[in-house]
């Protein structure tokens, strides 16, 4: 199967070498509601493909990492379903946050992708060897982007952002191949 998903040779050039991926929840993950109950418990709505992004970038030997300013039983049941092993939720300073988990891992930003739609993000994207924002970001988070989706934020933006990373470092093609048998219905 030819991978019908294409990006400017120019754009995956800029995306090569990631080891990293930093996820930002609210208008990432999520279209960016928050829907609070009567007793305060908050619902999050998260799209399945996105889901799989970044299960495949783990496949692939890019660490993907969720970095969030809230935290949240539905964001934790969340990436415990996806086996997120790095996740940094409640970070009042995302560029702290961040900072902390690259000296752990020995990585510099030059290494680090970064998906984020709103000022809170703007540091870890303006460091960020490749940064990306959604389509519906605010006007700021664009500005400094490598790259901005086609799709919105908890509608595939995360997905675009993880496929993009997964052609970048030549691993696409190889993943939806070895998908493939999964996927025949003959």
């Amino acid at each position: 199967m030819t991978p019908a998903q294409t990006f400017p040779p120019e754009l995956l050039l800029q995306a090569q070498g990631m080891r990293v991926a930093i996820f930002d929840v609210d208008g990432v993950l999520t279209d960016g509601q928050l829907y609070i109950g009567e007793h305060g418990e908050t619902f999050k709505a998260f799209h399945v493909h996105d889901g799989h992004g970044l299960k495949l970038l783990a496949r692939a030997g890019i660490e993907p990492v969720v970095i969030s300013g809230r935290d949240s039983p539905a964001l934790r049941r969340r990436v415990a379903d996806l086996g997120l092993t790095r996740t940094i939720l409640g970070a009042g300073d995302k560029l702290a946050a961040a900072q902390g988990l690259l000296e752990t891992l020995g990585l510099d930003w030059p290494q680090i992708a970064a998906i984020g739609d709103d000022w809170p993000d703007l540091p870890l994207l303006l460091r960020a060897g490749f940064a990306c924002a959604p389509a519906q970001a605010h006007v700021e988070a664009k500005a400094v982007a490598h790259h901005v989706t086609l799709a919105s934020g908890g509608q595939g933006a995360a997905r675009e952002f993880c496929d993009l990373l997964l052609m970048a470092a030549g691993r696409y093609a190889t993943l939806l191949r070895a998908d493939q048998g999964s996927l025949d219905t003959r």
